[in-house]
């Protein structure tokens, strides 16, 4: 944002101070200076000159030779300049001098033969104006010689400040001035507004109603009569164009030059073009088309805010008004629009439809609510000031709900302990004050303070206490001469969850990292979704309640650039509501950390040595216990097998000590196609704060085995619905403290059979630390087992 040091001055005395320590302190403030501009740099080595001579050159028609003079000595120039003539006043620029508008350093030359030692310059050339057609004639009261930087009053210097966007409070002149006079300790200085209102009301000349209170919480209009639409006077002209802006007419520049000043953005309508005199505040028509002021046709939607009329559209609310209201050179009456609007209402619209004004720029980022009915009154004293007209008394103040201002405290033990030095009290008040905070109550401890309307960033003590300390100078903090450091363990947060990533990645998985918002349609799919207070977009309302849309999204886009064999995983935090009411406090939503697998495609594709081997449950259940056993080598988990799941079918839920750590299973098919995705989806959701909870055991060095194993393989034919886990519980339950491992290594089904029947087929492993088995000992324990689980589960045995 440009910032003009002499329009600057007007709000806050800084003749005193130099340009550098502005510049370093505010900079220092918070507000980084990303450029200085000198204007009088621009016109170096150019000089009010005298044209003494004009004559035709010889060897070109549209030439002319001219003798120019500096008061000092002559110059012969050639001009190609119609309207150049004896005895003007011009603006003269010397060889070496640089052109503003093209960087063109001036050289003596020879053109068509002819010796020219300078240039007389044109509006365009430097950069006063648009006018190129003719050299620019200077007042004949000028004496020659002047530096042109001084002739043209080139004595500003304008500041490139980067405003971040938390700081909405700064996008003025006013906003500057008001961080320079607490840097400074000096008072801030508002314009007087004094204003000659007939008797004749604003009220009984237009109406507002706002449809809309929630995203236009406040509406003020003033009507002035009788207006005379001309050119903006020179000062006026000279303030915008000192920040580059192009002025138009004397009421569009009023209402740019409030809009720099104060941080309000306004808006003109020709009040004889609203039908009715009416102002409504509501939403657009769905596919509504209106004719914006640069001429194009906008698309709105249901969502969009407008200022309507009696019976159509006038404006896009706080981005950009319309055609059919513009002021023109015959407009005589006006209303002033002075509004507070919803900045995430307008952000919305304003990025749907790639449209960014200076006033959306700053209605995105929130103004001041307090300061529109101001803002209108100083716009109505601009405008009779450069157009005369009649200013009517009052405004149209529509005010639905009163915004109450907040209120905080500052203790100044907090804010020593924060800064970590000690800031007198009285500095502390003055910084405060100066700022526009407003102190209700102090004693030794605290300070209670109401916090400006233009300050929507600030909200706890800490604010106060950044506010204080940038203020004050982060320059000023003093010296430490020493630090102590304690050697205790350090925790690293993030260890747990690095090491699942590592472990996913040797199972061959890429990690996903996907948006943590969603829109409100599928955030309800998945959950008790948690609302954004200022989302982005509808698309980024809710946080999300589940990683798994977020996954199958990333599938859906990879499948549909045909990469359809995928591995992914993903750790995050996912967010749900606990009880339908409003938040109140962390009580009423949880917050945990998930691990997401998914497979889909072909886990092992054609080779000429291996046929294709499609992802299954089987596959999926297999990469969870890996990832387990590597994580948690020495603890148990079982899966138990779980048919109705919201959003899996053959489930299955993985356990801990009775307690659920996670779930997975082949996603329905009604909810892959929510992201278009058609083929087969396997994915496990793990509770990672559970398995924090999980205690491991140290881990032992442990000697390898001295005497050999044995190993007896059987299987059952059993029923259809038996699990296999369940068998191995009955054989271990039959077996001794010989038998050390059961590994399941075939599942077989056939109609030979029988009808719901399936073979089971395990290894059993046995073995003693202490000395070499007998074959008889280990039968003995291999029948007990065979027996047990044919009269559990009425199975037979079945040859291998």
């Amino acid at each position: 944002m440009k910032i003009s040091l002499q329009w600057l001055i007007d709000y806050v005395d800084l003749k005193d101070i130099s340009i550098n320590e502005i510049i370093d302190k505010i900079t220092f403030a918070g507000l980084e200076v990303e450029e200085v501009v000198v204007q009088s740099d621009k016109y170096n080595n150019m000089v009010v000159g005298l044209v003494k001579e004009v004559k035709k050159h010889p060897n070109a028609d549209k030439l002319s030779l001219c003798v120019v003079s500096d008061g000092e000595s002559d110059y012969s120039v050639v001009c190609g300049a119609q309207n150049v003539a004896q005895d003007q006043k011009i603006a003269f620029a010397k060889v070496g001098s640089i052109i503003p508008s093209n960087g063109m350093k001036l050289e003596k030359v020879k053109i068509r033969g002819e010796v020219s030692t300078g240039m007389i310059c044109s509006e365009f050339e430097l950069e006063l104006g648009d006018n190129h057609e003719g050299i620019l004639v200077l007042d004949e009261k000028l004496k020659i010689g002047t530096p042109l930087a001084d002739a043209l009053g080139a004595d500003d210097v304008i500041l490139e400040v980067a405003i971040t966007p938390n700081r909405c409070d700064a996008l003025s002149h006013i906003g500057i001035a008001r961080d320079l006079a607490a840097i400074f300790n000096r008072k801030i200085k508002f314009p007087e507004i004094q204003i000659n209102e007939s008797k004749k009301k604003s009220e009984d000349f237009a109406k507002v109603f706002i449809e809309d209170s929630v995203n236009c919480p406040r509406y003020v209009g003033k009507v002035v009569l009788d207006v005379k639409i001309l050119e903006s006077p020179d000062w006026l002209k000279k303030k915008l164009k000192s920040i580059g802006l192009r002025p138009i007419n004397n009421v569009v520049d009023v209402t740019n030059f409030v809009l720099h000043e104060i941080g309000q953005p306004l808006h003109a309508f020709d009040l004889d073009k609203l039908h009715d005199n009416k102002i409504v505040v509501k939403c657009a028509n769905e596919s509504e088309k209106f004719s914006t002021l640069d001429s194009k046709d906008r698309e709105l939607t249901s969502t969009d805010l407008m200022i309507c009329d009696g019976e159509k559209s006038v404006a896009i609310a706080g981005i950009m008004g319309g055609e059919n209201s513009e002021v023109t050179f015959t407009t005589k009456n006006i209303l002033i629009e002075s509004a507070f609007f919803n900045p995430s209402s307008i952000r919305r619209t304003a990025k749907r439809l790639g449209l960014s004004t200076d006033a959306s720029y700053r209605f995105e980022r929130g103004t001041d609510y307090d300061i529109t009915a101001w803002a209108a009154r100083r716009a109505a004293q601009l405008i009779q000031m450069t157009s005369g007209g009649e200013i009517l008394y009052g405004e149209i103040d529509a005010y639905p709900n009163k915004i109450e201002k907040r209120k905080t405290i500052l203790r100044f033990s907090r804010l020593m302990k924060v800064l970590g030095y000690s800031i007198p009290e009285s500095t502390v008040e003055n910084i405060l004050t100066n700022l526009g905070f407003e102190i209700i109550s102090k004693n030794n401890e605290q300070i209670e303070l109401v916090i400006p309307s233009f300050r929507h960033d600030i909200e706890r003590e800490i604010d106060i206490i950044e506010e204080v300390a940038r203020i004050y100078g982060f320059e000023k903090i003093p010296n430490v001469q020493k630090i102590s450091v304690t050697l205790e363990e350090k925790v690293d947060q993030s260890y747990f969850c690095d090491n699942l990533k590592n472990a996913m990645n040797s199972l061959s998985f890429y990690e996903l990292v996907t948006n943590s918002l969603l829109n409100e349609t599928i955030s309800e799919k998945f959950g008790k979704p948690i609302k954004m207070l200022n989302p982005q977009s509808s698309e980024m309302s809710h946080l999300r309640t589940s990683l798994l849309p977020g996954m199958l999204q990333a599938i859906s886009n990879n499948i549909k650039v045909n990469e359809k064999n995928l591995r992914f995983f993903e750790i995050g935090k996912v967010f749900e509501l606990i009880h339908e009411k409003e938040i109140e406090s962390f009580e009423d939503f949880k917050e945990s950390e998930i691990l997401l697998i998914a497979i889909t495609g072909y886990e092992i594709q054609s080779e000429w040595y291996e046929k294709d081997i499609a992802s299954d449950f089987f596959g999926l259940k297999g990469n969870v216990y890996a990832l387990l056993n590597k994580s948690f080598p020495s603890i148990k988990f079982e899966l138990t097998y779980n048919i109705n799941h919201v959003n899996y079918e053959e489930a299955f839920t993985i356990m801990h000590n009775n307690k659920i750590i996670g779930y997975g299973g082949k996603v329905k098919m009604s909810v892959a196609n929510l992201f278009d995705v058609s083929q087969e989806i396997f994915a496990c959701e793990i509770n990672i704060d559970e398995l924090k909870k999980i205690e491991q055991p140290d881990r032992k060095f442990k000697d390898l085995l001295k005497f050999p194993k044995m190993v007896r393989d059987l299987a059952f034919v059993l029923d259809t619905e038996v699990e296999s886990d369940k068998v191995i519980e009955v054989i271990k339950t039959a077996s001794s403290n010989l038998l050390h491992q059961i590994k399941l290594f075939d599942i077989f089904q056939s109609d030979s059979l029988g009808k719901d029947k399936k073979s089971l087929a395990f290894q059993l492993e046995y073995f003693d630390e202490t000395r070499t088995l007998k074959e008889d000992e280990v039968d003995k324990d291999f029948r007990n087992a065979i027996k047990e689980v044919e009269k559990t589960f009425k199975a037979q045995l079945r040859g291998i």
